[in-house]
């Protein structure tokens, strides 16, 4: 266990917190989800379906940009799984390697960018 500070404002107790937060039984709690809110979670999985499909973009290149786009929402699940489908759809290591590090880049950029913005805001007061 890791311990860190309470988030209450002058408590200096310690809360518990998992070592591991992307724990791969918590994947079991999402048959709780789909029965809670079932049209959304429909929905949700809908969506998710035009990853692995074929339009103009073909399913290859659908995964590659799953795979980058969750290596920037930071999902490991999402990482595992569309890692997993890029390959299965004729992805190469390579092919993988660089969409990570595009996905890199872009995140970078946004980090510069609203390094700006904290600038402007700064520059106001």
């Amino acid at each position: 266990m890791v311990r860190f500070p309470s988030s209450n404002l002058g408590d200096e107790e310690t809360n518990a917190m998992s070592d591991h937060y992307h724990d791969p039984a918590d994947m079991k709690l999402m048959r709780e989800m789909r029965q809670l809110a079932p049209a959304d979670f429909e929905a949700w999985l809908n969506l998710n379906k035009i990853i692995g499909t074929d339009g103009a973009i073909p399913r290859k290149y659908r995964e590659l940009i799953a795979v980058a786009v969750a290596c920037t929402t930071q999902c490991p699940f999402c990482i595992e799984s569309h890692s997993k489908a890029a390959k299965a759809a004729g992805a190469s290591r390579q092919e993988l390697v660089e969409a990570t590090l595009v996905a890199a880049a872009i995140r970078a950029g946004s980090a510069a960018t609203h390094g700006a913005m904290a600038l402007k805001f700064f520059d106001q007061v």
